[in-house]
């Protein structure tokens, strides 16, 4: 009977470790996902800014003379 429990604790233990290693990778990976998200918003940003359209959208334009 001893050695069941040794045997039930030796493997509680190893089961909380790797429950502490798997939450530390869930928090790295939140970390780096919301690291990414920012990056992007700023990219999305900049490109935004960056295409100006020296063409006037196709509502604007007036018809051409043949229609």
């Amino acid at each position: 009977m001893e050695d069941r429990i040794t045997e039930l604790e030796i493997r509680l233990t190893h089961i909380e470790d790797t429950l502490d290693v798997l939450n530390q990778t869930v928090i790295d990976q939140h970390a780096l996902i919301d690291q990414l998200q920012l990056q992007i918003s700023i990219l999305e940003k900049k490109l935004q800014a960056a295409v100006i359209s020296h063409i006037a959208h196709e509502s604007d334009e007036t018809p051409p003379p043949h229609y």
